[in-house]
C-alpha cells in the first residue's frame, strides 16, 4: 500500500469519526433538553395537584401584634 493511499484512509477514517461524535454529541443534548422538559412538566403538575386538594393553602396570613 502506498503512501497517498494509506494517507487518504486515514483522513476518511478520522472523518468519520467526527461525525459520529457529532450525531452523538447532538443526540445527547437532545436526550438532556427532553429531560429538563420533563422534570418541568412534573414540577407544574405537582403544584398543580397541590393546588387542587388545598385551593386556600399560603393564601392568608394571621398576624398578631
Amino acid at each position: 500500500m502506498d503512501i497517498a493511499a494509506m494517507s487518504t484512509m486515514l483522513s476518511q477514517s478520522q472523518i468519520r469519526q467526527q461525525a459520529s461524535l457529532s450525531v452523538l454529541k447532538m443526540a445527547m443534548d437532545a436526550g438532556k433538553s427532553q429531560i429538563q422538559d420533563m422534570a418541568q412538566t412534573i414540577n407544574q403538575s405537582t403544584k398543580q395537584m397541590e393546588q387542587a386538594a388545598k385551593p386556600n393553602l399560603g393564601k392568608n396570613i394571621d398576624i398578631c401584634i
